[in-house]
């Protein structure tokens, strides 16, 4: 099995839900690959970036996508019917991040960048209407202060959710469901398409 983390907005790879992912697997699962790409932030590359990564593994991948990362696992994974548990997703980031738009600079990185009106315009692209039934769990914290997880959790409607009372965007309670993510993921990938 392979699993494909997509870190979100102003993130990278060196996130602590991606690090705490990385730790889990080496240590309980050795026999999972995990491939956590350092996705542009301009959001047409960010998607090219991911859909080439999965398009080049093989069909047993699981998508787990934060907050943006949500969002664009979403889009690859009604692409490409593959299943994805998300952590406090995006639902319209392109409403969401108009606020940032100009100039941005990446913590984790320190890369500098312009976010446009044509990135903007990529996240309406993406947007998916209606998420299939079945293929989604949503992990939610209900005191995430970035985003309203009322709105994840009617978007996702026929999905799997876990909304972690008092939990942050940030989702403290991850490293503890982690195992039962991977779980599913597996159950999911080993029914017949």
């Amino acid at each position: 099995m392979h699993i494909v983390y997509l870190h979100g907005f102003n993130s990278s790879p060196k996130s602590l839900k991606a690090g705490e992912t990385a730790v889990w697997l080496n240590l309980h699962a050795q026999d999972i690959e995990l491939h956590c790409p350092k996705l542009s932030p301009h959001p047409a590359e960010a998607i090219r970036q991911a859909e080439t990564l999965l398009l080049s593994l093989p069909a047993d991948t699981l998508l787990i996508g934060s907050s943006l990362g949500g969002f664009y696992a979403t889009y690859l994974a009604e692409r490409h019917g593959r299943p994805a548990a998300l952590i406090n997703p995006a639902i319209r980031p392109d409403r969401d991040l108009a606020r940032f738009a100009g100039e941005q600079t990446n913590p984790y990185t320190g890369e500098v960048y312009t976010l446009g009106d044509a990135d903007l315009a990529a996240l309406q692209a993406q947007t998916t209407d209606k998420p299939t039934a079945g293929r989604y769990w949503l992990l939610l914290g209900s005191r995430d202060e970035v985003l309203d997880w009322r709105e994840a959790a009617r978007h996702y409607n026929g999905n799997r959710q876990t909304v972690f009372n008092g939990d942050d965007h940030r989702l403290n309670n991850w490293p503890k469901v982690l195992p039962d993510v991977v779980a599913w993921g597996q159950r999911q990938l080993s029914k017949p398409s």
